[in-house]
């Protein structure tokens, strides 16, 4: 069961108002000592005393102790009250805990001082059995709540110790991961650098020495051979720009600005995309159709950065494995839900796989699950079907 906890400036406040309406039922039933000579308002007064400087028990403990000290006095003197002795006892237990630790030393030699005084003078008069009761009663006013303020005061100190320690050690984990990430992130960068980046530079290479082979020998600007060289050389330069993006992008470990010249693509470049496919795939016979159902809108970054690569990595497969066709892209605009729709001829012919084969639909699939979607690919009725459904709303962007 839990307990409301209440702010502290209201927590001394009920606990004044309690030993005030304490004291006043008790000094109403005259339920103190030597009630049939002392008058009420006797009692009452260090009462009132007490229960005032419980409201700056936390704040000014050296005067709230010190002031109460005397009030208890007074009471002592005038004529015991419980709810005055109670209050008393809570300044001390305060100024112990919210005090200096030179008020904790003080308090604990007074205290015992007090004991011993009181204990041996009513050992001297009245004997033993007077004395040891003395003992328990004044240590239990003077002694218990300085002891239960210091020990108190010691678990609240170790334990903010353990919180700062345990901070820290977070604090070093947090470094030490981040530290693991940016070395991986630059070992990615210089295995990009290397290997792909290399190799399209290669392919743009010689797609440009190709194409001046071309132009050497006149061949017509449409003739299938020079458009492929085309095709060739603009899709690498491009696949080399944005690995130079990326590899940037990587190598930011996050202690500088980022490539502010680097866009994420989104579902605006869908048509750019189609463009490029007709042109690589008029040879093949293949005729690409986009259909928009439904209000785009808004959508978040993450989710139309998943659809551009969701339809990307499609139309790439559609003209590596699609047979003479066409290929219908779909997108319906729902309210709260994004539909992807590619549809292209299936041939179904064995063929050999290329190194990172169905990598591809495994990363479509990963996008649409992190957005909280759902995704599945396959054939269908003479077709390869991709059909992808990407939640618009601020769970999936958050979860992006």
């Amino acid at each position: 069961m839990l307990v409301p906890s209440l702010p502290p400036r209201r927590l001394d406040r009920l606990i004044a108002l309690c030993g005030l309406l304490g004291g006043a039922v008790l000094i109403a039933f005259r339920v103190y000592d030597r009630a049939d000579r002392v008058p009420w308002w006797a009692v009452a007064l260090p009462l009132v005393v007490t229960a005032g400087l419980e409201l700056v028990r936390r704040t000014r403990p050296v005067l709230a102790v010190s002031l109460g000290g005397l009030a208890f006095a007074g009471s002592v003197f005038a004529g015991g009250l419980l709810a005055t002795t109670i209050m008393y006892t809570d300044l001390l237990y305060a100024a112990v805990l919210y005090g200096s630790r030179r008020m904790s030393r003080v308090l604990h030699l007074t205290g015992g001082a007090t004991v011993l005084v009181l204990s041996s003078l009513v050992w001297y008069a009245a004997g033993t059995s007077e004395g040891l009761l003395i003992v328990v009663l004044s240590s239990l006013v003077f002694l218990a709540p300085v002891w239960t303020g210091d020990l108190v005061r010691r678990h609240r100190q170790e334990a903010e110790t353990e919180r700062l320690r345990a901070e820290q050690t977070a604090l070093l984990s947090e470094m030490d991961r981040r530290e693991a990430v940016g070395a991986e992130r630059a070992r990615m960068a210089r295995e990009l650098h290397d290997v792909v980046a290399n190799h399209l530079s290669a392919i743009a290479i010689h797609a440009t020495g190709a194409q001046s082979v071309a132009r050497r020998r006149r061949l017509a600007a449409d003739d299938p051979l020079v458009e492929v060289l085309a095709v060739i050389r603009e899709n690498s330069v491009q696949g080399l720009a944005e690995m130079r993006r990326m590899i940037g992008l990587l190598r930011d470990s996050g202690g500088g600005e980022a490539d502010e010249s680097y866009a994420a693509p989104d579902l605006a470049a869908v048509d750019a995309l189609l463009a490029k496919a007709r042109a690589a795939g008029q040879d093949v016979g293949l005729e690409f159709r986009l259909t928009e159902l439904g209000e785009r809108g808004a959508v978040p970054v993450p989710v139309g950065l998943a659809a551009y690569r969701i339809v990307q990595e499609s139309l790439t497969n559609a003209l590596k494995h699609a047979g003479p066709g066409l290929v219908a892209v779909r997108l319906e605009f729902g309210r709260e839900e994004l539909l992807i729709g590619v549809d292209s001829p299936y041939r179904g012919e064995p063929g050999r796989e290329l190194p990172g084969a169905r990598a591809g639909l495994v990363g479509m699939s990963e996008r649409a699950g992190l957005l909280g979607g759902s995704f599945e690919a396959g054939p269908r009725d003479g077709y390869w079907s991709v059909r992808a459904v990407l939640p618009r709303g601020g769970e999936s962007e958050g979860r992006a």
